[in-house]
C-alpha cells in the first residue's frame, strides 16, 4: 500500500482494517483517552491485560505500518497510520484524496493530540458520510466513529453523545455495566483539552500550538458540509 504524500519512511503500509476485530485494538487505541480518570484498563473495552500487550506488539512491529481507512462519499478521506519507526513512534491522522494524490497530514498522537481537531457533531457527520459504493477500509459507522475518537475536542458535546458513544462502545465489545463510565472517561478527556488562540500557529507548520481549536476546517478541506451544532443555532 501506498500513500502518495505521506513520508515513506519505516516498513510497508499495510491495511490494518482486519485487526479491530481481534481482541486488545480497542484498548490499544482509546485507552490513552482514559487517562484522566483513575484505574483505566483493557477490560473498560471488553480486553484483558495480555490481549492488550498482545496487540500492541502487532501494531507497533517496525516490519509494517498498519494503516485504517475511513472512505467518505466524495471520494475523500482519513487514513489512521501507527507510525512505529523506530525512535520515532506516534499516530498519523492523514486526509486522503480521490485518486490517491495529494495527501496531506493535519494531526498526530503521541501521548497527546498536536493538530486540527473536530466537534461531536463534526465526528458525528463524518463517521456518517458513508461511500454508496464499495471502497477500501470501514463503512461501519460505530467503528469509524471509535478510530476517530482521539480527534475529538468540544468544550461542551451534546447531552445525547454520551448514550451515543456507550451505545458505540457496548456494539465493539465494551461490557455493558462499565460502557457509560467508559463513555464518561473519554468524553472528559475531549472537553478538558487546554484551549489556544486561533490564531496561533499549527505545530505541524513550525508552531507550537499543541491542538488547534474544534472546528478547524477539516471537513471543509475533506469536502464535507460542516455542521452547525444545534446549540449555535438562531
Amino acid at each position: 500500500m501506498r500513500i502518495e504524500g505521506y513520508e515513506d519512511l519505516g516498513g510497508p503500509l499495510v491495511a490494518g482494517e482486519p485487526l479491530t476485530a481481534r481482541p486488545g485494538f480497542w484498548s490499544n487505541q482509546l485507552l490513552g483517552l482514559c487517562a484522566r480518570g483513575p484505574g483505566g484498563e483493557p477490560e473498560w473495552f471488553g480486553d484483558d491485560g495480555a490481549d492488550a500487550d498482545a496487540m500492541s506488539d502487532v501494531l507497533w512491529n517496525p516490519e509494517g505500518r498498519p494503516v485504517f481507512r475511513v472512505p467518505l462519499a466524495n471520494g475523500h478521506g482519513i487514513a489512521v497510520i501507527y507510525r512505529n519507526i523506530v525512535g520515532d513512534y506516534g499516530i498519523d491522522y492523514v486526509a486522503t484524496c480521490p485518486g490517491g494524490h495529494h495527501a496531506q497530514q493535519f494531526a498526530t498522537w503521541e501521548g497527546d493530540l498536536v493538530g486540527d481537531t473536530v466537534t461531536w457533531p463534526e465526528l458525528v457527520r463524518i463517521a456518517a458520510d458513508t461511500p454508496s459504493a464499495p471502497a477500501d477500509g470501514f463503512t461501519d459507522p460505530a467503528a469509524r466513529l471509535l478510530l476517530l475518537l482521539p480527534l475529538l475536542r468540544d468544550p461542551a458535546p451534546p447531552t445525547e453523545a454520551s448514550t451515543y458513544l456507550t451505545t458505540v462502545l457496548i456494539t465493539a465489545g465494551a461490557p455493558q455495566h462499565t460502557a457509560p463510565a467508559t463513555a464518561g472517561h473519554l468524553l472528559d478527556h475531549a472537553s478538558a483539552a487546554v484551549w489556544h488562540d486561533p490564531t496561533w500557529p499549527s505545530p505541524l507548520s513550525g508552531g507550537t500550538s499543541p491542538v488547534r481549536p474544534t472546528g478547524s476546517g477539516l471537513l471543509t478541506r475533506l469536502g464535507v458540509i460542516p455542521v452547525v451544532p444545534t446549540r449555535d443555532r438562531a
